[in-house]
């Protein structure tokens, strides 16, 4: 192993770099505000360039390719940030101009903001996680076009972010706010991970990817504490106290909730839209998934944001409660913010970790929550201290989502109890092989209840280290397979029970999909099969229904621009 210079000791494993803390217009004492975060350390090639993202700075409007910022390795291993100031600019402006008029440090800006994405996913499920481009590294262009827009392009191997004129005249960059880079780097890992989850299938799947991606860009700002403190009361956090009556439920959500998607839509509202700020803003207790408005997928995404946050601030509440006060009604600033970004930080974990719980096809909201209740209770049995699962379906339930049908009493995952056969299969090549994977399935079919029909093919095989909070690790493997017929719509109702629309053209081939997600224990024993069946009548009539009336059948889907398309629509909405 290669040591540091001069010492015995192994290489840095972090690095700390400057972003901005949210977005440019977020500021204090006219100080655009910047924070440290820690990210993975590696090989720093002038861009920056790492080993998972390539940072182009090409401006495709004005043709130019602007220098790379380039970092200096100290002897300690670590690279030296340059825009980590030893002394602070003599006057705000010097200090923004410093930050806006720099195009390196915005190309510093999306690579740090991408990697601490990409490390937080990585914790979270404990493995290396894949975008869902092709390649190893991910490129992004942080001027990539002068154009109120931003998005992930499954072809082009890339994040663009574009940059236009704000109202005041002068540019205003995508690719400096916070949210906008976790939304778009989350985009290109979901793709990794549940790469059809962008296929068309229903008004769920087609807004998870959107509601997800806000989800961890809005929690991952909770442990930036010199934001969380300014928009907790809008100091600057000198005071050791807060007021008690910042931290009700209706303040902190004005403050906190609000705020955010306040400061996140100031300039860069052409580009997020309002849809922040209506997710924060939707009132429980309506069933808003049976409403037509929110079968527009960019609206529909936004119950699961609210669902998500509203539990959050539930959960942050709950947690003071226990901190207690200092002074009459004041509570130590420092431990409000710990507990919000704990919070913030289990629930998180939590968003990421259920992925590897839901079905690999025609995701719904009521198969997300499951995942979340049972990869919950799989790595904190006992949940009595702080209710977060109690919690979440409350907090779903009151935007009219509920667990999947086929779940237990409380809402978790059914564990699997078929008698199944292992001694066909070796356990040590199950926990990487997907033929391995594939002879399990062939030999347990008829107990697994996968029909001989179609086309079935195991897509990926993966292991899984997860941390509890007792420091105690789960191991498992989560594989993921897949099942697809071909078949015209009159051979449907005979085939699968399915009843196609009615004016439908009988000769038009239609594909048709199902599949599971395999959840194996340490000993390679299967615990979980979580799956949409292929045969499932009601619910491929409900998605072939869905698709001929969306109009699916008479586009030609560009992949490429589906993301753009996409975040055009919630900023004109």
């Amino acid at each position: 192993m290669k040591n540091r210079r001069g010492s015995r000791h192994s290489l840095p494993t972090t690095q700390r770099l400057t972003i901005i803390a949210q977005d440019p217009s977020v500021r204090l004492n006219g100080r655009i505000l910047t924070t440290e975060i820690e990210i993975p350390a590696e090989e720093i090639l002038a861009g920056p360039c790492g080993y998972r993202v390539h940072v182009v700075d090409y401006d495709s409007t004005s043709n130019v390719l602007y220098q790379p910022a380039s970092y200096q390795l100290l002897d300690s291993g670590s690279y030296k940030d340059p825009f980590k100031r030893s002394r602070p600019a003599k006057t705000a402006a010097q200090h923004n101009d410093a930050l806006l008029g720099d195009p390196r440090f915005h190309s510093q800006n999306v690579y740090a903001i991408a990697m601490r994405i990409l490390a937080r996913f990585e914790f979270a499920l404990g493995r290396r996680i894949p975008w869902g481009s092709q390649g190893h590294q991910l490129y992004v262009a942080p001027h990539a076009f002068a154009d109120a827009n931003a998005f992930y392009s499954k072809q082009d191997r890339g994040l663009f972010f574009g940059y236009f004129a704000g109202n005041n005249g002068k540019p205003v960059y995508a690719c400096l706010s916070h949210d906008v880079v976790a939304h778009e780097t989350t985009h290109a890992l979901l793709d990794g991970l549940r790469g059809r989850f962008m296929e068309p299938s229903s008004p769920d799947q087609a807004a998870f990817h959107e509601g997800f991606a806000d989800v961890v860009a809005l929690l991952s700002v909770f442990s930036l504490k010199d934001l969380v403190t300014k928009l907790i009361d809008g100091s600057t956090g000198a005071a050791r106290l807060v007021d008690q009556k910042f931290l009700e439920l209706e303040a902190l959500k004005e403050s906190v909730l609000f705020g955010l998607a306040d400061q996140m839509g100031a300039e860069l509202s052409s580009i997020r839209g309002k849809a922040l700020r209506r997710s924060v803003e939707l009132a429980p207790g309506q069933n808003y998934a049976a409403m037509p408005e929110f079968q527009e997928p960019h609206r529909r995404g936004e119950l699961l944001v609210a669902a998500i946050m509203n539990a959050f601030l539930t959960i942050w509440l709950k947690r003071l409660d226990r901190v207690g006060f200092i002074q009459a009604r004041k509570r130590d600033r420092s431990l409000v913010i710990d507990e919000g970004a704990a919070v913030a930080e289990h629930l998180l974990t939590m968003a990421i970790r259920a992925l590897d719980y839901c079905p690999p096809t025609d995701l719904a909201f009521s198969d997300y929550l499951s995942a979340l209740l049972t990869i919950d209770r799989e790595v904190v049995p006992d949940d009595s201290r702080f209710n977060y699962r109690e919690t979440l379906v409350k907090s779903f339930g009151a935007y009219g989502i509920v667990p999947d049908k086929d779940a237990g009493e409380d809402g978790t995952w059914r564990r699997c109890d078929l008698d199944l056969v292992y001694s066909r299969t070796h356990f040590d090549s199950m926990l990487r092989d997907k033929e391995e994977v594939f002879r399990f399935l062939w030999e347990n079919r008829r107990e697994l209840d996968i029909v001989r029909e179609g086309y079935v093919e195991v897509e990926n095989v993966r292991p899984s280290f997860r941390v509890g909070p007792d420091g105690f690790i789960l191991r498992e493997t989560v594989a993921e397979y897949v099942q697809i017929m071909t078949l015209q719509v009159g051979e449907l109702k005979e085939a699968l029970d399915i009843d196609p629309p009615k004016d439908m053209p009988p000769w038009r081939r239609v594909q048709i999909f199902g599949g599971g997600a395999l959840i194996f224990n340490e000993y390679g024993q299967l615990k979980y099969q979580i799956r949409n069946r292929i045969e499932d009548s009601k619910g491929q009539s409900a998605r072939l229904k869905y698709l001929w009336e969306s109009g699916y059948f008479d586009q030609d889907p560009d992949s490429k621009s589906h993301f753009a398309a996409l975040h055009l629509a919630r900023a004109t909405d």
